[in-house]
């Protein structure tokens, strides 16, 4: 069989196993030949040939064999120095590989790889708006990304959805990669650590698995809220994570919300979680969104060169969605791709028509959690104290503030309110809000509260 023909077969694969699976697994294989139904693969190490025999050795005979190769099984051999290939293959083997990309982790024994989440390359820190909402994130993530002696561990980065937090992490991996190639880092959702911890139990390879996961010297988890409630999972978590603190590894963790306010996750884990930096991503404001969006319309001038933007709205989108960053800017893509399309002048009237949807959709964006998170802020209490069950005053009147502009802000009834605020009942938020009602007639700085509170929630 020609390089040619085992070119194609890849290829094929490709399609099938997905573009992270491809690179790490099938990409490093060099086909050798077929002998008496046996096709002959050279492999990097032992680890890399049990995992594609388990994994897809397979989907690799199916595909010899519908090309009228009549194999029976596929055969793997370790190159070890006295053993090279020539040519393009030699870049693959374990003598001469460049180093390690993000995403495809090497262990500090066998130089086995491990792959993680794909990174995105659109996620730097060169197109990471700052603003007031994440500057504090912003510096605590460059600060990782120097790779210098790790003052803080973990990182904790959380916020709401399309704030920045994945964009974060992604940029500080993307940095650490450029700075100094050769740490070994791992990026990972929750749900796939979570996967390949009961993987590895299924098939009795738990050794591996601690063995790679704690010889990493950046260790980046998202959306760690996912592991919840998950008892194997979190145990193995909170054992891969005092190994790596002990050893002085930089962990970075993300989550949709505070350590403390993440039911379901054990104690011992929240405080591990919360001994390093904690940073909220807070929900934009206009003119964080305005510089987000200014960014990116550059983008997309150099892209549809003839298109025209009126003057007012790009500012009219700052000021109108306000829901994240994802939908901001995915109503900007919409916006020129139709206007191209239709050879259209980007006018207000064309906005407003392309996007009425998403406008729709704004105006019904606001959450209890964003009500409950800014009243929070406001009034210098933890978030977990408003939803729990303190009835001290300094506790108290917020939580009741909270609770009135649940009602005027917000669709929702009072029992929804009520299981939002800790699971109370229906008639505590009435009184909450009768009370706040009742005040606002006397107590002048509780207008001027209220006042500032829906100005920043309402943009």
């Amino acid at each position: 069989m020609t390089n040619d023909t085992w070119g194609l077969i890849k290829a094929e694969l490709a399609t099938r196993v997905g573009n992270n699976n491809y690179v790490t697994w099938i990409e490093p294989l060099h086909m050798r030949g077929l002998e008496a139904g046996v096709a002959h693969f050279d492999v990097p190490t032992s680890f890399f040939a049990n995992w594609v025999q388990r994994n897809f050795s397979e989907q690799i005979l199916g595909h010899l064999n519908s090309r009228g190769h009549e194999v029976s099984r596929v055969e793997f051999s370790v190159l070890t120095p006295a053993h090279p290939v020539s040519g393009a293959a030699r870049t693959n083997s374990a003598v001469n590989r460049p180093a390690p990309r993000i995403g495809r982790l090497r262990s500090a024994v066998s130089d086995e790889p491990l792959p993680g989440a794909a990174l995105d390359g659109r996620f730097t820190f060169d197109t990471f708006v700052v603003g007031k909402p994440n500057e504090l994130a912003y510096a605590a993530a460059r600060r990782v990304a120097e790779a210098g002696p790790v003052t803080f561990n973990p990182l904790f980065l959380y916020g709401g959805v399309g704030l920045g937090k994945t964009h974060l992490m992604h940029a500080i991996a993307h940095e650490l990669q450029a700075r100094q190639p050769h740490l070994r880092v791992l990026y990972l959702s929750a749900e796939q650590f979570m996967y390949r911890f009961v993987r590895a139990l299924r098939e009795q390879q738990i050794m591996d698995f601690k063995e790679i996961f704690r010889s990493v010297d950046v260790l980046m988890v998202d959306d760690v809220q996912f592991i919840a409630g998950k008892d194997s999972t979190q145990e193995e978590f909170f054992h891969t994570f005092n190994a790596l603190v002990d050893q002085n590894k930089q962990i970075v963790i993300s989550a949709d919300r505070a350590p403390g306010e993440i039911k379901g996750l054990e104690d011992r884990i929240q405080s591990r979680l919360q001994c390093g930096l904690v940073v909220d991503l807070h929900p934009t404001d206009y003119e964080l969104r305005l510089g987000i969006l200014q960014k990116k319309a550059e983008v997309y001038r150099q892209q549809y060169k003839d298109l025209k933007i009126a003057p007012g709205v790009i500012e009219f989108l700052a000021h109108r969605i306000t829901t994240n960053v994802r939908v901001l800017e995915g109503a900007l893509t919409r916006l020129f791709a139709f206007a191209s399309l239709v050879g259209r002048e980007i006018s207000l009237e064309l906005t407003q028509d392309c996007l009425a949807d998403i406008l729709r959709a704004s105006d019904r964006k606001l959450t209890i959690e964003e009500i409950q998170r800014k009243v929070a802020e406001h009034y210098n209490i933890r978030l977990s104290d408003m939803i729990g069950p303190k009835r001290l005053r300094n506790i108290a009147r917020p939580r009741q503030v909270a609770m009135y502009l649940a009602k005027q802000l917000t669709p929702r009834s009072l029992p929804e309110i009520g299981r939002r605020f800790g699971g109370r009942d229906h008639t505590t938020i009435m009184h909450g809000v009768r009370k706040i009602e009742e005040l606002m007639s006397t107590d002048s700085q509780l207008n001027d509260d209220l006042l500032l509170l829906r100005r920043l929630l309402q943009g």
